[in-house]
């Protein structure tokens, strides 16, 4: 039988408090950081979110989008229109699942125990946690290359042609050692720590940005040079065949965030200030960092192209764009506008989250800070380097694959929360076993039948193209895994949230998980506005 949740007050905005923990403080799936935050606690306004948001789309990453787009032949109005199509799609399910977050005051992965049941969001939750792992260990790498960029500059080749180890100088694998450790000590200071960074970061990271664009730009002879480049895929099916796997990939680029923002609207003081934020933040910072790509990338293209020949994939990377530059001061402050932004990014995007799915895989054993550390060592064990050296893996394997993955997750969540429970949560139960969310066993095999379902034909016909000499370019069969599901990939994300969303409303059809004498109460205070 279900508990009844007799300590929660609503707020006339709407937002859940449970002041009160003691019915669930004993609960081997309690700990503090997997607790409701208390109203008292709900601090953050517009600013932080939009800050927040500014400060993880100005990434390595990030820019490597657009730059990535136009390496693989769009014009720099396709990868612009590309990637802000993108970035407004996926800002729908992002505000679907933050709702629930601000509204309860719990993260994603609690949040997931009412869909999936309580030991059944192990499985959401880890699914997206070990991403954040595999992105930890990309952005940590990014940062140690910038750090090792920057000693050489400064110390001469002795540094960057040290001894090698695994085919890179041992004092790269020391920086990266170094920049990883010291994000460890970060997050071992708590979430207050990571907004604090985040509202000085924001602004820093933009107007850096804004200076390398002017400045390349005059390099280059100006802007006619970069938007006078044309297309090598055209608008016809040469496009198109490029088009649909790379909007999927863009949208795959912040659906994690799209699960656990929860892990964030946690700490809203209303449903308005995050919902603002985030509109103002997440679409026109990744807008304005593409068209800055574009215009830094095909710059460069310009300038130091012809320098360096078959090589100019490397301005991909804008380490590497920046150790182009001629005087020490001007890499040594790119390079460590590159530190801060890939910290910025790492603690709030890919280090918070498999914080708290870790932690909720064993409450009474996992802190937040040894959720993190798990995070960062998992991080390594990914081989990071590797998914970093060519845009078809970046794009087309990493996170094309594992965005259809992570959409079914997102299906059921806004299934189940906005339309199964209307957005109903009975908190307490959230922390209980035997009650409403325990399901059978803890497991709600809907949840889990859909995800599995959609994400298999998400990704299941996940395949890998060839190049003009007939070369794979990833490391899946040609013609798909399961050659008859190949044609889904190019739409994967979509394919898997749509699918998981469908099946789940199938297979819970008649059930309602919100008790409806208070439907008419609840509905009454809540809104994003």
């Amino acid at each position: 039988m279900a508990t009844v949740n007799t300590t929660a007050t609503t707020h006339p905005d709407g937002r859940v408090d449970l002041p009160d923990h003691s019915a669930i403080r004993d609960s081997r799936y309690y700990n503090a950081e997997l607790a409701p935050v208390s109203i008292g606690f709900r601090t953050w306004n517009t600013y932080n979110y939009t800050a927040l948001w500014m400060a993880m789309a100005f990434c390595v990453p990030s820019y490597s989008l657009a730059a990535g787009l136009i390496l693989l032949g769009m014009s720099p109005m396709q990868a612009f229109m590309t990637i802000t199509l993108a970035n407004v799609i996926v800002l729908v399910p992002m505000l679907l699942n933050s709702h629930a977050g601000t509204k309860y005051g719990i993260p994603y992965p609690v949040y997931a125990r009412a869909f999936f049941g309580i030991r059944g969001a192990n499985l959401a939750a880890i699914l997206r946690g070990l991403v954040a792992c595999g992105w930890f260990g990309v952005q940590t790498w990014i940062g140690g290359s910038a750090t090792f960029a920057i000693i050489g500059r400064l110390t001469g080749e002795g540094w960057v042609n040290a001894a090698a180890i695994g085919g890179k100088p041992w004092t790269l694998w020391l920086c990266f050692a170094l920049f990883w450790l010291g994000q460890m000590v970060l997050i071992w200071r708590g979430m207050n720590a990571v907004k604090i960074f985040e509202n000085w970061a924001a602004p820093v990271l933009a107007l850096s940005m804004i200076a390398l664009a002017v400045w390349i730009v005059g390099e280059a002879g100006g802007l006619g040079t970069i938007f006078s480049q044309e297309s090598s895929l055209g608008w016809g099916l040469d496009f198109w065949k490029v088009f649909a796997p790379s909007l999927m990939a863009m949208i795959a680029f912040w659906a994690t965030l799209s699960l656990n923002i929860p892990d964030f609207s946690r700490f809203s003081s209303s449903q308005r200030r995050q919902t603002v934020g985030q509109i103002l933040g997440l679409p026109t910072s990744m807008s304005f960092i593409a068209i800055l790509s574009i215009i830094i990338t095909s710059s460069a293209v310009v300038v130091y192209g012809e320098r360096l020949g078959e090589n100019v994939n490397d301005l991909f990377n804008p380490v590497n764009l920046i150790n182009q530059f001629e005087g020490s001061l001007a890499v040594f402050t790119g390079l460590v506008v590159i530190i801060i932004a890939t910290i910025s990014t790492n603690l709030a995007a890919n280090v918070v989250s498999p914080s708290y799915d870790f932690s909720n895989a064993f409450p009474k054993r996992i802190s937040f800070r040894m959720g993190g550390l798990i995070t960062g060592i998992i991080g390594v064990i990914i081989l990071p380097w590797k998914l970093v050296e060519d845009p078809h893996i970046y794009i087309f394997t990493w996170l094309e694959f594992y965005g259809g993955a992570l959409a079914a997750v997102a299906g059921v969540l806004v299934a189940g929360y906005w339309i199964r429970a209307r957005t109903y949560i009975d908190v307490t139960d959230l922390y209980q076993e035997r009650g409403r969310y325990w399901f059978s066993g803890g497991w709600n095999w809907p949840a889990l039948t859909a995800t599995v379902v959609g994400g298999v034909l998400a990704v299941g016909g996940a395949y890998s193209n060839v190049d003009e000499a007939g070369e794979k370019l990833g490391p899946f069969p040609v013609d798909g895994v399961i050659p008859f599901l190949s044609s889904l990939y190019d739409y994967s994300w979509i394919v898997g949230f749509v699918a998981a969303f469908l099946i789940y409303l199938a297979l819970t059809a008649g059930q309602s998980g919100r008790p409806p004498e208070r439907a008419r109460a609840e509905a009454e205070t809540e809104g994003w506005f």
